[in-house]
């Protein structure tokens, strides 16, 4: 029989399980949509495709550790379940990495091509992809790996082949000359929900445009021969093509119809009037620069103007910028205002504070950039996706982010899907050489028909799709649409996808719009949005960049990956931030060896329990008062964990089952249980063993879907000894019978409340004895008595059922707090000095010697000095109006509490001051 080893080694046990785990298959369906006849009820997750070279960081860790514990919650209560993994192909992030390698290698990626780009592309993903799925599979993570799919394999791409081609047909897809941001690092477009804003400390420069003809001077003040627009780009001045004011701006309406010259290129470009400009901005005088600003593209298109891009694609300026052409951007910048200011047309700089749009993934400053791009028309989509939501079709948990959703596909804005890149889907458009308007849409595989008929006479579109795109089919695409498979028909719409906040529209919203399109239902029932990850001590984001950066793996390999999943499941509160420390893992690591001491301390004192015994049960008029309250305390935590979970409060989960361990099952039930175990009463012995292993097997099964090494370890001890035989109905231990005939923890049942019974009075009864027997524990530590040290206890209560009831349960006072003689009278009556401590319905109290009590004497006067000079500031500080007046309500509050709590301890301590020298 298995012995449980004195010392709890993390490591030994994760090897040992993701052995037994993988090799028995318990992580896929237990009823196989191909065999037909499925009676379960199917729970699926999605995961959220990580970059497929990427590495595990802290949010991955939470994000993953979230959702496994859902689906083995789901697995545990009996669903179908089903968690889907892969990766993603991420465009960018990996085409970047492939480049530079190459440019290591002296090989530039457009001379080489497409095709041999591809070769070294698919090289690096197959030499370092893989290594976040090793990684989560290290966590515990338990998905069906034997349907891991790739945003890029032939299931994926056949989708996406598809889904264009649908949307294409519907006239849902279009190509079209448009201002879209443009990263010149990543050299491609990117979507508006990819630019992240930076604040910027910038400059305002105020630049004279000459009037080409000077007006006619009919007042004292002359006519000035130019006006001044204000710009934070001056390098865009050279793609200007306009001035405008508005229409209703009087100090300017001279101006309207006028000529100017553009400095420095010597251009004449009209004054214009649109309504758009603000004349509270400046001169109420503004360059319009259609190629390079989005609403100045707007204008354009209004006033039929000329769009001159001035910008290569790797952010240098072009042949239309004349003398600067081939400067970097920003070198072009500080020409232009020099020779501005050499020329006298540079009136001043200003400071000025504006947001910068940065690419999401370079970091890049984006530049508007006007380009021939592939474009999806969203509100035919979105607003589909807007009533799903509405109508509870799909639930955004928090609900707060329902109307950040909302915003989001009120707006939308026609999304740019054409990327100037080669990793990635390439667009499945052929156009015709000799006509370019003429082109084909193919969604099937391979080329269109009238392509291998005649490939001389046809090119393919060079674009790929944005990598978002394909992402938007993940729920389905992974299920074979759009075939009609009996995975898609058995496991979709997913039950809940659960994803981080800055994702919500880049994916989850398109995943809603894609799924009603494509297989006219929601995706999925739930969204859970969980909190960032911040550090606890900087309260800024992790980043390496800041070198607050917590490595998961580390952490596993330090505190074991049950901890670490722990700590990240009791901190993933409801709400934006999750700050967190390496001693947050640490706390959590001493909590999984508090479960391992108690686990072996309870199977050493179960030995002489057999499987048979343990089956047969115990009858409900066996249980003592400790054994009903801690399986009523079992039944309420088994209810909250439940109500938890189907909420996502994960947060509370943790709480609840910590607390219930630490608390109720270690520090109370088995330490009132030991004597019973090597006690004479043999019945009684059996009584106090089966419910010391049936809350155990419980409570390691509660616990399994966040902590899933170390409970299968500890459960399937308690398996091979008490495994096996069958239930006789006795009513204790019928659940963890019935559980330990499972062959794994994963698949036992999930502990319902139901199995355990409710009994308020033992509950009320225990909590009575709590206070009593820690108010006597913390009178003994006030004056530091050797915790072996014997003394009397005295306890006073004037109501005779208190006393009876203290009389009752005195042995279970004797057994948690040494002492001689436990005196109960109507009021205390100890020889010498006492110490004393009030409750609710009695007085308890110590004898104390001299010595003692004068030290303590002196330590409540010191006490007492210290509160009421505390309380005196405080009374102070909310005395005073204009702290109460300017302070925010919620500090005025808090203030004031803590001037109730102090006038509480107080009061305490005056008390005890006074019986001490009465």
């Amino acid at each position: 029989m298995s012995e449980l080893s004195s010392r709890f080694s993390p490591a030994e046990i994760e090897e040992r399980q993701l052995e037994f785990w993988n090799g028995k298959g318990f992580y896929g369906p237990v009823e196989d949509p191909k065999q037909g006849n499925l009676s379960r009820k199917s729970y699926v997750i999605a995961i959220p495709p990580p970059n497929v070279t990427g590495i595990l960081h802290m949010g991955h860790a939470l994000n993953n550790t979230l959702q496994d514990i859902l689906i083995r919650w789901r697995r545990m209560q009996g669903y179908n379940t089903l968690w889907v993994p892969g990766t993603d192909h991420a465009s960018i992030a990996t085409e970047s990495k492939v480049t530079t390698k190459l440019r290591k290698e002296g090989i530039d990626k457009h001379e080489i091509g497409r095709d041999e780009f591809l070769k070294h592309a698919w090289e690096w993903t197959e030499e370092y992809g893989g290594t976040i799925i090793k990684q989560l599979k290290r966590m515990g993570c338990s998905c069906d790996w034997t349907r891991e799919r790739f945003t890029m394999d032939e299931m994926c791409s056949k989708a996406v082949r598809a889904a264009f081609k649908r949307l294409y047909d519907k006239g849902l897809i279009y190509r079209g000359k448009y201002l879209v941001n443009w990263c010149p690092s990543c050299q491609t477009v990117i979507s508006n929900d990819e630019v992240e804003y930076k604040e910027q400390n910038g400059h305002l420069w105020h630049i004279r445009y000459p009037l080409k003809v000077e007006q006619e001077n009919t007042g004292e003040t002359p006519v000035p021969q130019y006006l001044v627009v204000a710009t934070t780009r001056p390098e865009t001045m050279l793609g200007d093509t306009a001035v405008a004011i508005n229409p209703k701006d009087e100090r300017n309406q001279h101006l309207l119809g006028q000529t100017v010259i553009l400095p420095l290129m010597n251009r004449e470009i009209p004054v214009i009037a649109d309504e758009f400009v603000d004349p509270e901005f400046g001169t109420g005088c503004v360059k319009v620069t259609p190629a390079h600003d989005p609403n100045d593209f707007d204008m354009g298109r209004r006033h039929n103007l000329e769009m001159i891009n001035i910008l290569n694609e790797d952010g240098t300026l072009n042949e239309n910028t004349g003398a600067y052409a081939g400067m970097d951007r920003y070198d072009g910048r500080k020409q232009v205002v020099a020779d501005l200011e050499a020329q006298g047309l540079l009136e001043k700089i200003e400071d000025y504070k504006n947001n910068i749009g940065c690419c999401y993934r370079s970091g890049d400053v984006v530049e508007p950039f006007l380009s021939d791009q592939w474009f999806v028309k969203m509100k035919p989509l979105a607003e589909p996706a807007i009533k799903a939501v509405r109508e509870g079709r799909t639930k955004i948990v928090p609900k707060q982010y329902e109307n950040t959703y909302y915003h989001w596909m009120e707006n939308v804005r026609d999304w740019p899907i054409s990327r100037q890149l080669f990793w990635g889907h390439r667009i499945p458009i052929w156009f015709c050489k000799d006509d370019p308007t003429k082109m084909i849409c193919w969604g099937g595989e391979g080329n269109p028909p009238e392509v291998d008929a005649d490939p001389d006479a046809w090119r393919q579109e060079e674009d790929i799709l944005d990598t978002w795109f394909s992402s938007a089919l993940w729920p389905f695409s992974t299920l074979g649409w759009p075939d009609e498979t009996p995975d898609l028909k058995a496991f979709y719409p997913t039950s809940t996808l659960v994803t981080a906040h800055e994702i919500l529209f880049f994916w989850v919203a398109r995943m809603i719009m894609m799924g009603l399109e494509c297989m006219d239902d929601v995706p999925f029932s739930d969204v859970y949005i969980h909190a960032m990850i911040f550090d606890l001590e900087t309260r800024s984001k992790m980043s390496k960049s800041l070198g607050n950066i917590i490595d998961p793996l580390e952490m596993i390999d330090k505190y074991g990956a049950d901890a670490m999943r722990y700590t990240l499941c009791a901190y993933a509160i409801t709400g934006r931030n999750i700050y967190l420390s390496e001693q947050r893992f640490e706390g959590y690591r001493n909590f999984m060896n508090k479960i391992w001491n108690a686990s072996r301390f309870v199977l050493m004192n179960t030995e002489s329990l057999d499987a048979g015994t343990f089956a047969r049960g115990v009858k409900p008029d066996e249980l003592k008062l400790e054994d009903r309250w801690i399986l009523h305390r079992l039944r309420t935590t088994i209810s909250e964990v439940n109500r938890n979970m189907e909420r996502f409060a994960f947060d509370a989960v943790g709480h609840d089952i910590y607390h219930f361990i630490w608390d109720d099952y270690c520090d109370w039930y088995v330490e009132l249980a030991k004597a019973r175990c090597t006690g004479e009463d043999a019945r009684d012995r059996e009584v106090a063993q089966i419910v010391l292993i049936s809350a155990l097997d419980a409570v390691l099964r509660l616990m399994h879907p966040i902590s899933p090494f170390v409970t299968e370890e500890l459960w399937q001890i308690l398996k091979e000894r008490f495994g096996g035989a069958a239930a006789d109905g006795a009513g204790v231990s019928n659940s963890s019978v019935a559980a330990l005939a499972s062959d794994s923890i994963m698949t036992a049942s999930y502990p319902a409340a139901e199995d355990y019974a409710e009994d308020a009075k033992a509950e009320e009864a225990m909590t009575q004895l709590q206070e009593i027997i820690t108010a006597i524990r913390r009178l003994r530590a006030g004056v530091n008595l050797p915790p072996k040290e014997r003394t009397n206890i005295y306890i006073a209560a004037d109501d005779c059922s208190t006393r009876v009831f203290v009389t009752t349960h005195q042995t279970y006072i004797a057994s948690c707090v040494p002492a001689d003689e436990i005196i109960i009278r109507d009021e205390i009556q100890a020889d010498g000095c006492a110490l004393t401590e009030q409750l609710e319905k009695l007085r308890v109290a110590i004898p104390i010697s001299a010595e003692v009590r004068d030290k303590e004497v002196q330590r409540l006067q010191k006490e007492i000095g210290k509160l009421e000079g505390g309380l005196a500031g405080l009374e102070k500080k909310l005395g005073n109006e204009n702290f109460v007046n300017n302070a925010s309500p919620d500090v005025v509050e808090k203030e004031r509490k803590r001037q109730q709590e102090m006038q509480n301890d107080l009061a305490r301590a005056q008390e005890k001051l006074a019986a001490l020298q009465g």
